[in-house]
């Protein structure tokens, strides 16, 4: 079993065999050396790759959610006989959490209408592997639109 690499004063790995080899040891090593103030021995290319990861994350989980909530809401369009609470908990849940995304990173939300659109075409895979109806019956472009999306009273017919 590998021993974890534990940082010292006195012996402090590269930071780039600690980033590859013990990514949180890393996290809080660079994070206390920014507290610090000591910037010099900071791993930036990596702390700054890092960074824009938490961005993309975002961004990845925002179009993740608005494929769902997307899906969800084609099925309760053409399926009125089998809503469902469950249904209508997953459309509530996604519009709640696409909330507190924008919230916390309010950036996401430009051009939010263009992420929308591509995710209606993941929406329509999903919602034809989910339904067995096939996915030409549905619009070619994307039904709604962000302020339906995230209108917890909109519900379509």
């Amino acid at each position: 079993m590998n021993n974890p690499i534990i940082i010292t004063d006195s012996n402090i790995a590269t930071e780039k065999s600690l980033y590859e080899a013990d990514f949180y040891q890393w996290a809080i090593h660079n994070a206390k050396l920014l507290r610090q103030g000591r910037f010099t021995e900071i791993d930036v290319e990596n702390v700054a790759e890092e960074i824009e990861d938490m961005g993309r994350n975002n961004k990845r989980e925002l179009a993740s959610r608005l494929a769902l909530l997307i899906m969800h809401l084609l099925k309760w369009q053409y399926q009125p006989k089998r809503r469902s609470r469950s249904w209508k908990a997953t459309i509530n849940i996604q519009r709640k959490e696409i909330e507190r995304l924008l919230k916390i990173s309010p950036s996401l939300k430009y051009n939010i209408e263009e992420v929308a659109y591509e995710e209606f075409i993941t929406a329509k895979r999903m919602f034809e592997d989910q339904t067995g109806i096939s996915q030409n019956i549905l619009p070619k472009p994307c039904p709604y639109i962000f302020e339906q999306l995230s209108d917890y009273d909109f519900w379509p017919e």
